[in-house]
């Protein structure tokens, strides 16, 4: 489809409001003229098209294309992933959330954070024109799909494996032959797909350390942090150690494209001062427990990537 297609693809409601707004006036024209000369116009054809106007007026309002306000609130979507976003007392908290709100402090934006799952999560920014999703894998396949802010965090990719087994991997290419844990919709997914590895998604990251007990998986591929936190959560911290960081990645606010570009701005702006001034650092060190996500990296001594 052409460009101009395109544009008139997300804009038809509004084309349909301006229309049916044309033939309102048309007819209210009419209906004034040949009142004027006695005559009786059918009401009726005049509150039908009403009905119409109110119709199209509405569908405008909800239209995807229809961008919010510069000063609208904003709705922030992300999923229960380690300390980087996670629930305390029903309140959405994490290293990643705490920069993202502490960026919509700064940059004047009203805001409501939302705890979903990934696929939840991610489809509501694609699909709202006020949505905002985090932490997102700015990959090339997903720049055209959103507007960026951040980055709010630095994710490493982690292979995970047994205790009990013996590992000599130095690279990537090295686990080819083995099955390899994600889960749908994950960057590491597709990251790993796109190379050829033999992976084996679940509906849930949590799925992926019990998968890797039971022997159905040889490794399972997980972000630093989130792994550390799940691993010590649920006991398997002794059991399930890090095996090779194979990517280093910085993450995102991902946002609707009909997101204003002012807000935006005013949003990567903000997250760079707050990576100036320390204060993500601070926010960092709020939730480090015993250097988790360091341990991890100095375990492996390879520098590393998240979601």
């Amino acid at each position: 489809m052409s460009n101009a297609g395109l544009w008139r693809a997300r804009h038809l409601p509004r084309y349909a409001l301006w229309e049916i707004r044309a033939g309102w006036y048309a007819w209210l024209a009419v209906f004034q003229k040949v009142e004027n000369q006695g005559a009786h116009l059918n009401r009726t054809v005049i509150a039908v098209t009403a009905l119409a106007l109110q119709a199209a007026q509405a569908m405008a309002a909800a239209a995807p294309g229809s961008a919010p306000e510069a000063g609208a609130r904003l709705y922030i979507t992300t999923e229960q992933s380690g300390t980087s976003s996670m629930l305390d007392k029903g309140r959405v908290v994490g290293v990643a959330t705490d920069k993202v709100r502490e960026a919509m402090q700064r940059a004047g934006v009203a805001h409501t954070i939302d705890l979903l799952p990934w696929k939840r999560a991610y489809a509501a920014a694609l699909q709202r024109p006020d949505a905002c999703v985090y932490s997102t894998t700015r990959t090339p396949e997903r720049e055209r799909l959103f507007k960026w802010a951040g980055p709010t965090d630095v994710g490493q990719w982690v292979l995970m494996g047994r205790a009990d087994r013996e590992w000599n991997l130095d690279n990537l290419e090295q686990a080819r032959k083995l099955r390899i844990g994600t889960y749908h919709g994950d960057a590491r997914d597709q990251f790993l797909r796109e190379r050829g590895f033999q992976v084996d998604a679940a509906s849930n990251d949590l799925m992926n350390p019990r998968k890797l007990m039971l022997g159905r998986i040889d490794l399972w591929a997980a972000s630093v942090r989130s792994s550390e936190t799940v691993l010590s959560r649920y006991g398997w911290d002794k059991q399930i150690v890090p095996v090779l960081v194979f990517n280093r990645i910085e993450v995102y606010l991902a946002c609707n494209r009909a997101v204003p570009d002012a807000v935006i701005d005013r949003l990567n702006v903000a997250f760079a001062e707050i990576a100036r001034d320390g204060t993500g650092r601070r926010i960092e060190r709020a939730y480090d427990n015993s250097g988790t996500a360091g341990n991890a990296t100095a375990a492996v001594n390879t520098p590393a990537g998240k979601r």
